[in-house]
């Protein structure tokens, strides 16, 4: 299994189960509450189940899914880590959303780059 296999079934896996966190947890509720962002609570549970499943089934399927699910999950954790920084939550906090913004941003650069090779 390459590199890129690896983390692109790790980081699907890891959105549709944090999606769905997002979705049913009352923990999730709270901080949603506590960012400020509760009205958005379900729309980036959605974006995420949808994202990790689009994800799964880009790899085995249909890459420029991937690649637009990458991308768009990079973007949904980067709005992530400004939410954690402006909260002044600390570094491991920060983290997870700091590196699921790596790895789906290399995802979508390297699935970009495929398409067009």
């Amino acid at each position: 299994m390459t590199l890129f296999t690896s983390l692109t079934v790790l980081s699907g896996v890891a959105f549709v189960v944090y999606g769905i966190s997002c979705l049913a947890s009352q923990s999730m509720v709270r901080e949603f509450t506590r960012f400020g962002l509760a009205r958005f609570r379900v729309l980036v549970g959605a974006l995420e189940v949808l994202g990790g499943a689009g994800l799964l089934i880009g790899l085995w399927y249909h890459l420029p899914l991937l690649a637009a699910s990458a991308a768009g999950l990079a973007l949904l954790m980067a709005l992530g880590v400004g939410v954690r920084l402006r909260m002044r939550d600390g570094v491991l906090l920060t983290l997870p959303a700091l590196v699921l913004f790596v790895v789906n941003g290399y995802l979508a650069v390297h699935a970009w780059e495929r398409l067009t090779a």
